[in-house]
């Protein structure tokens, strides 16, 4: 399945220069690295892998967004995106599930792809620039923000790995929601069931239930 024309706004509207990432504590979030030395140098890649990195018929795990950065990484070595490879430097990642970018597969083409492959292909048909921004998007430099921190984080601002921020907002639920440049669908949420993936490392992650999107789309591409 190939995204096609409903998917040239996002082609063309997500454009946005990589750069230069400084690694440094990010906006709105606290460095606990600095005060805790023990922490560990273990990657998110070895985690993201560490099932063999393989489709499976489980849509709540990380597949997906594992083949992404190993598409990126193998066309472009030295993307910015081999950061989860680098276990001492300190990130926070936000992980979409495989579901999640079932959910955008459907919202960019009008249809749901059955499998975790072929919702793969499509957003691989994006183009790797393409995917490698929306992953940078989904990357806290400098940071390593646990769960707890999070749910303390009401009206923080994050600065990305792409350059651009995310917004956090936590409800009552708890709930914590983060606000994309797409203003009109959705928002991710934290599943906070699935929390401090690689807790103790200096890299941590977080399941998330939709795809950030770094551009504001046109009302058609919203689900």
């Amino acid at each position: 399945m190939k995204i096609g024309h409903r998917a040239a706004a996002l082609v063309a509207t997500a454009g946005l220069a990589v750069g230069a990432i400084a690694i440094a504590p990010s906006a709105g979030a606290s460095n606990p690295t600095a005060a805790k030395a023990a922490l560990g140098n273990k990657p998110i890649a070895a985690v993201l892998t560490s099932d063999g990195n393989t489709f499976d018929t489980n849509w709540g795990d990380y597949d997906i967004v594992t083949e992404a950065a190993l598409a990126v990484l193998a066309a472009k070595p030295n993307s910015k995106v081999g950061v989860i490879t680098k276990g001492g430097t300190a990130i926070t990642v936000f992980a979409p599930t495989d579901r999640a970018f079932q959910r955008l597969v459907t919202s960019l083409t009008g249809k749901t792809p059955k499998t975790e492959r072929a919702a793969f292909a499509a957003v691989a048909s994006l183009g790797i620039p393409t995917v490698e921004k929306v992953l940078l998007y989904h990357v806290i430099p400098g940071a390593t923000i646990t769960s707890k921190q999070a749910l303390k984080a009401n009206g923080a601002n994050l600065r990305t790995a792409l350059g651009s921020t995310l917004h956090v907002a936590v409800y009552a639920g708890p709930e914590i929601s983060l606000w994309d440049k797409d203003r009109n669908a959705r928002n991710p949420r934290v599943i906070l069931a699935k929390v401090d993936i690689n807790k103790g490392n200096k890299q941590i992650a977080h399941g998330i239930d939709r795809v950030l999107r770094p551009v504001d789309l046109p009302p058609a591409y919203h689900g």
